[in-house]
């Protein structure tokens, strides 16, 4: 694997494990707004951005290098309302989309193409990943503050399979 392309993924493998922790941290908003439900939604998140950094991790490994892990920055989660953290959880995919888009770029560029294979399931899963954020902003939007109709969202969100052992879980 070229040095370029081992870079660009030991990178990525970092803003896997950093959206992981903006998940988190969105999980907890959602605690103190009162949403147990989208709280679970979001750990559930946070563990699967954490699999897709094990994914690139596991990935460099099997290439036969290693994977330099950095600090993990941490620009705080804030939000007044749900539609809030949605909206920040969909700007986040957003970038990470642009960062897939740009090291599959430099796979390409690289002709490395075990790593452009790698890479399109990542392509494809970010595609599903904005999906189901602009869905639930839409859903959101719709119920305005229609305390029931935010009420059932929530349910619905707390309803996401995974996540087992995690607190906030919708039963």
């Amino acid at each position: 694997m070229s040095a370029k392309v081992y870079e660009a993924i030991n990178e990525q493998v970092n803003n896997e494990l950093a959206a992981s922790h903006s998940y988190l941290a969105m999980s907890g908003v959602c605690e103190e707004l009162n949403f147990p439900g989208a709280a679970h939604w979001f750990r559930v998140q946070s563990e699967e951005e954490r699999g897709h950094a094990l994914r690139l991790f596991d990935f460099i490994h099997a290439r036969n290098h290693g994977v330099t892990l950095r600090a993990i920055p941490y620009e705080g989660a804030r939000g007044a309302t749900l539609l809030d953290v949605f909206r920040a959880s969909l700007a986040q995919e957003e970038r990470v989309s642009a960062q897939i888009d740009a090291l599959y770029d430099v796979a390409m560029q690289q002709k490395e193409f075990a790593a452009v294979v790698e890479l399109q399931w990542f392509v494809t899963e970010q595609v599903e990943e904005e999906k189901s954020a602009r869905d639930i902003i839409a859903r959101l939007e719709m119920a305005g503050t229609d305390t029931r109709a935010l009420l059932e969202i929530d349910r619905e969100l707390g309803a996401r399979a995974g996540g087992g052992g995690s607190t906030g879980e919708a039963s």
